[in-house]
């Protein structure tokens, strides 16, 4: 069983809230299934309220935003998503990592799914003992994948073996709650975060843990490899702290404070290797270069609750997105004096997984507790930026 799997809410607001779930009352700093989120969120700065109940889910968008083109959308029953992923190997196939019971208790389902001119189609699904919090696309074939669980392991997956896991990973002490594998040539590593205030690194062509990096102060939340830098990674921590590594050193090599709250996600931009933007507890996004980490080199302010997921475009160098509990994603550009892009509201729960499409300029995935998976192509993506 997961510890309750939900700790990325925030060990901040812990008190501020309860979850009611039969036989769990728990308190973790989120509303509860099925209800309706405070329009004073904690940890909220400035003014921001959320639409009204009746408005969430159908699209909302603040006045001026264009509307976008017609939304796929696969409703998955009793399954809570926690990560989306496309596949860099075949346009529209994308991956989602998802939980029963919000991720505090039961199993966990991989799917991968397909579009088609109907929608979306689960073209295989894998079922785990716990929940599956995080994914990750082979870079070397196409039909791989990584996931991760509450009960501490990794699970490798083949989309053309549909009978189980090829192989299953368990080194990590708690809860694995981010995978990735490397994007750089001449190297085939996965990179993992824990609960247990470890990444490991992990070679899938042997099966096990190559190395283990220490010291996180507190929970990993999300691990990525840098996109131009062989055997170099970033993490982000609920001890506050961006940190990025690297394997020849099996050290860290920056520490940066970089908010004053718990970090629930960090991305790498695709065409600077000094950049990267963090996500966190505090409703900001950050960018940080590494040649000098003393402030950061933009803020971004808008959501109104903590930042889940952040991601930057593969096709636009200063273009990103972020999805958060305040049920939004939101686009943004960072070198444009009104960064704010678009603002999309579909969902009426948590939005937790959150990808930008390797083969479409503008294609963009998410998935929520709302039991929901949906590729959309946002208008602000369709246009220049």
């Amino acid at each position: 069983m997961a510890s309750f799997g939900i700790h990325a809410l925030s060990m901040a607001d812990q008190s501020k809230l309860r979850i009611q779930i039969p036989a769990f009352s728990l308190p973790l700093g989120l509303p509860g299934p099925q209800t309706s989120i405070s329009d004073s969120p904690p940890g909220a700065s400035g003014s921001g309220r959320l639409p009204p109940r009746g408005l969430r889910g159908r699209g909302w968008r603040r006045e001026g935003e264009r509307p976008m083109n017609p939304v796929r959308t696969l409703r998955v029953p009793g399954r809570h998503g926690y990560a989306a992923e496309f596949s860099p190997y075949l346009p529209g196939r994308l991956a989602c990592a998802t939980a029963q019971n919000y991720g505090i208790a039961g199993c966990g389902t991989l799917l991968i799914l397909d579009q088609n001119e109907s929608g979306l189609c689960i073209f295989r699904s894998f079922d785990w003992n716990d929940g599956l919090f995080d994914v990750t696309w082979s870079e070397n074939n196409e039909h791989v994948l990584i996931t991760c669980s509450g009960d501490g392991s990794l699970q490798l997956w083949d989309t053309a073996n549909p009978t189980g896991p090829l192989q299953v990973y368990k080194e990590h002490a708690q809860e694995v709650y981010s995978v990735d594998w490397s994007q750089t040539r001449g190297e085939q590593l996965v990179v993992s975060g824990s609960w247990d205030q470890t990444v490991k690194v992990w070679d899938p062509t042997v099966g096990k843990c190559l190395c283990t990096f220490r010291g996180h102060e507190s929970v990993i939340y999300s691990t990525i490899w840098s996109p131009h830098i062989p055997g170099c990674f970033a993490s982000a921590s609920g001890d506050q702290t961006l940190r990025v590594w690297d394997m020849k050193t099996t050290g860290v090599r920056i520490v940066i404070p970089a908010h004053q709250a718990e970090i629930l996600s960090c991305d790498w931009c695709k065409y600077n290797e000094n950049l990267l933007v963090t996500g966190a507890v505090d409703c900001s996004l950050r960018g940080w270069d590494l040649r000098n980490v003393r402030q950061p080199v933009f803020e971004l302010l808008g959501h109104t609750y903590a930042i889940r997921r952040v991601k930057f475009s593969p096709f636009h160098a200063s273009v990103l997105a972020s999805c958060s509990y305040d049920f939004t994603v939101r686009f943004w550009n960072f070198s444009k004096p009104d960064p704010l892009l678009e603002t999309v509201e579909h969902h009426t729960e948590f939005t937790c997984g959150l990808d930008l499409s390797l083969q479409s300029p503008t294609q963009v995935a998410d998935c929520s507790w709302d039991e929901t998976i949906k590729i959309y192509d946002p208008a602000c993506l369709a246009v220049p930026t």
